[in-house]
């Protein structure tokens, strides 16, 4: 009793609580920026913890890493820019409502549904404290791989209205993930030999090129404003209404984003679309969901707050990050003289529930204050589109530059960028695909460990038999589901004038397993089973979709409007942006990033917002001065061009 009254008044103290609104401050900050996340925040504050106090350091970082997965769903929402990798599913309906008008709505649901999260994984950190040892010890090397697999097997619920493209999907995003060294053997695979490729593409380019490219194209091709009709729609209390009505759906997800967050390797980034896949999964009603559905909102956003919650279980417990901002957060705590493990909770028991306590206080906290900017903010979505999107742009190119810092980051963004536009435009489930690009390293590593651990033994396990059921379960449930949508599909009538490009970008998909089978084919086993058998897998449903686009009366999901409809509209309205995007790129390996971020934004606020020229420079200029402002705080070095070799520009052009 005396450790809880010592920790409760440590908490409400006037030095703790000013650190935990400033690290509740920061983290909402770091949030709001497409690409950089708690990781990005945490490793920034580390310089300043060498000399802090152990009670207000342990305030500042708790609040920073408690937060971040708050304010990334203003990005995700608003734009459909994922802020972080723990919002990438709320992309799938949170933009759809805020194109309806329900921005607010939207908004205030994730972060009601976020703090229930935040709160309910202190909760169960608290009771983590006395029961969990034995239930992580329990989890090995086939008890994750059936983890993985349930995972995977919930693709089938972001599959869209085809299936088998969906599938399909998920392969090639697994063949993409396969890109780069492999562990077992440290030699290149797939990767052309390129450097930059070394370690695969970042999934900050390809989240970000997947989802965020093709939603802000899809708006400028299509609307004046984010919002139909340029209006808001309903505001808050809708959204919190909306949190009561689906209490179960919010606590459920929430436990979800507890227990995968506190198994280690599985990783925060997959959490969120686990949570959205059941929430899917176990509803009658799914016709909405990936349209503008508040339940597919409500799942990712409760998950992925929880998951904080559940990652440090095993950081505390003993001394193993249980995802990327732990590792950082862990560092936190070696500089502070806390070494994490059993002699933590012998020692500063104290300091572990100040910890808990600390978690469910930011977490209220950062919702309010996100609550309370929520309705101003969503306003946004009733600018005029054109006057928006240049400056999106730019900071996305930006955010996914800070994936690793090379030229190649802007490349891979770009084509990933095209890659899902055309996924969007010919109905492959974009979803499925990132799922698949996420798990793949998961699926590989899991396979490997559980057949040099274990062998066929591996079914000798308890666990591993409950968790295999589970995933015949969701399968059954998966197939069942969509053998009446593909019904429906069957009476539809085929759109022949679109044929040709279909077949076309078959074609294309199709050459990635056959390159990942050439490459991999005669290399040592453990190096070529995993993208081999992902590839034959892959090809059978490539063939499958080619089969339903010749032969059956299956209309393309994607061409349903009448400027989709009439022949090469889409294209040249698609091709169009993307030369944009193209020429920003261009423009950076002529006169450097900042200066062709400021000719990008001035060139496309006057030619497609008719913007005049003063404030058209006004707004450049100042896009300008915040690249600089973040190249100073985060020591970056913004890509160079030609024109670097010739002259030295002065800050912040630099």
């Amino acid at each position: 009793m005396d450790v809880i009254l010592g920790s409760l008044g440590q908490l409400l103290s006037g030095w703790h609580l000013l650190f935990l609104v400033l690290g509740v401050l920061l983290g909402l900050s770091v949030g709001l920026i497409p690409g950089l996340g708690g990781l990005a925040g945490m490793a920034m504050i580390l310089p300043f913890l060498f000399h802090m106090e152990m009670g207000t350091a342990l305030a500042l970082m708790i609040g920073l890493t408690s937060v971040t997965t708050t304010s990334d769903t203003f990005p995700s929402v608003l734009m459909g820019v994922p802020g972080t990798s723990g919002s990438q599913a709320t992309v799938m309906d949170g933009f759809p409502l805020s194109k309806q008008g329900q921005a607010a709505r939207a908004l205030s649901a994730a972060f009601m549904a976020s703090l229930v999260g935040g709160v309910f994984g202190a909760f169960v950190l608290t009771g983590a404290v006395f029961v969990a040892k034995p239930i992580i010890l329990a989890i090995g090397f086939g008890e994750q791989l059936m983890l993985v697999l349930l995972a995977l097997t919930m693709v089938g619920m972001l599959t869209g209205s085809s299936p088998i493209k969906g599938m399909a999907s998920c392969g090639l995003g697994l063949l993409v993930g396969a890109v780069g060294t492999v562990d077992t053997t440290g030699t290149m695979r797939m990767g052309f030999d390129l450097l930059y490729l070394t370690d695969g593409v970042p999934l900050v380019a390809m989240a970000l090129g997947i989802f965020a490219v093709p939603e802000v194209i899809d708006v400028l091709r299509h609307r004046s404003t984010i919002a139909a009709g340029g209006t808001l729609g309903a505001g808050w209390l809708r959204g919190v209404l909306d949190v009561l009505r689906h209490k179960w759906i919010v606590l459920r997800c929430a436990g979800i984003g507890c227990l995968i967050g506190a198994l280690p390797g599985l990783g925060g980034t997959v959490i969120d679309w686990i949570a959205y896949g059941h929430v899917v999964q176990t509803s009658k009603d799914r016709e909405r969901f990936g349209s503008g559905d508040i339940r597919g909102v409500l799942a990712p956003e409760s998950a992925n707050n929880a998951k904080e919650g559940g990652a440090l279980i095993p950081t505390l417990l003993f001394g193993i990050p249980g995802s990327g901002t732990m590792v950082i957060l862990l560092g936190g705590l070696l500089i502070i003289g806390l070494e994490p493990g059993p002699s933590m909770f012998a020692r500063h028991l104290d300091l572990v529930f100040l910890i808990i306590w600390s978690i469910a206080l930011a977490n209220v906290m950062g919702t309010g204050i996100c609550m309370g900017l929520a309705r101003p903010i969503s306003l946004l979505t009733t600018v005029r589109y054109t006057l928006i999107a240049p400056l999106i742009f730019a900071a996305v190119f930006f955010a996914v530059f800070q994936a690793t810092r090379d030229w190649g980051d802007l490349i891979a963004l770009f084509v990933a960028g095209v890659l899902g536009v055309f996924l969007k435009r010919f109905g492959w489930s974009r979803a499925a695909f990132l799922l698949g690009y996420v798990l793949s390293d998961k699926v590989e590593e899991a396979i490997y460990q559980t057949v040099q651990a274990y062998g066929f033994s591996v079914f000798e396990r308890p666990l591993v038999l409950v968790l295999a059921a589970l995933v015949l379960i969701s399968g059954y449930f998966v197939l069942r589901s969509k053998n009446a949508q593909v019904g429906k599909e069957d009476t539809g009538k085929n759109d022949r004038r679109n044929l040709g490009p279909q077949l076309a970008f078959i074609a294309a998909m199709a050459a990635i397993p056959v390159w990942a089978i050439v490459d991999t084919a005669d290399r040592v086993y453990s190096m070529s089973l995993f993208p081999v058998s992902a590839a034959i897998v892959t090809m059978s449903f490539i063939l499958w979709a080619t089969l339903n686009v010749l032969f059956k009366a299956a209309p393309n999901p994607e061409l349903h409007d009448e400027e989709n409809a009439t022949s090469g509209q889409a294209f040249v309205g698609s091709f169009h942006y993307l030369g944009w995007l193209g020429g920003l790129l261009a423009g950076a390996a002529l006169v450097g990033f900042v200066p062709a971020v400021a000719l990008f934004i001035y060139a496309f606020l006057r030619v497609k917002a008719d913007l005049s020229r003063l404030r058209a420079i006004a707004v450049a200029a100042v896009f300008v001065f915040v690249l600089g402002g973040f190249a100073r705080l985060l020591v970056l070095d913004y890509p160079a061009g030609l024109l670097q070799s010739y002259v030295t520009l002065p800050w912040p052009l630099q």
